[in-house]
């Protein structure tokens, strides 16, 4: 079967967003533009590692071709509304490619299926036939920032880090390795 690839040029939303509750929460990225929805979905890491490098990316746009950059995202461009229903996974994602458009002044992001073997690194950001479905989203540098802030936002929104460990704590607690594996169950005064 050929390879779809959803292209979104001047997408009207691309957003981060979960479903579920902390701890147990699926993670999504959409994409958005006249009567078009895709939806995948990813990890919390990846989508944490796709906002830190998007901030990466900025930087070194801004250095080395003088694009404006807004310090911070403007007010019009924060995306508070929830992810477009019905929520439908189009695919997982397994590879991201992340570049700059000179021509467009664009970042461009590109997510691609999960596929059984390796990915060859020819495929990403390239429009050949082979290779697993993609979506790329073209995203001007204010709405990069935009979306990178929301994507931060909703990977810290999950459960508080343990104070000794770091580790996500579950409602009713979690066995602390720093408390060599004991659980405690009431605060001790």
């Amino acid at each position: 079967m050929a390879r779809v690839i959803h292209i979104f040029r001047q997408p009207d939303r691309f957003v981060a967003g979960t479903v579920g509750q902390p701890g147990d929460r699926t993670f999504y990225l959409q994409a958005s533009e006249s009567a078009k929805t895709i939806s995948v979905t990813v990890e919390k890491q990846q989508m944490a590692v796709l906002a830190e490098r998007i901030g990466s990316l900025l930087e070194e746009v801004h250095r080395r071709f003088g694009a404006e950059l807004p310090d911070e995202t403007p007010e019009d461009q924060v995306d508070v509304d929830p992810l477009e229903i019905p929520l439908e996974e189009e695919f997982r994602v397994g590879t991201m490619g992340l570049g700059w458009d000179s021509e467009q002044r664009a970042v461009v992001i590109e997510l691609l299926a999960v596929t059984e073997g390796e990915v060859d690194e020819s495929v990403v950001l390239d429009d050949t036939d082979e290779g697993p479905d993609a979506v790329r989203v073209f995203l001007t540098p204010t709405r990069a920032r935009a979306f990178a802030d929301r994507a931060d936002r909703v990977v810290r929104a999950g459960r508080k880090p343990c104070p000794l460990c770091a580790e996500p704590l579950d409602p009713d607690g979690h066995v602390c390795p720093r408390q060599n594996g004991f659980r405690r169950t009431e605060e001790r005064g």
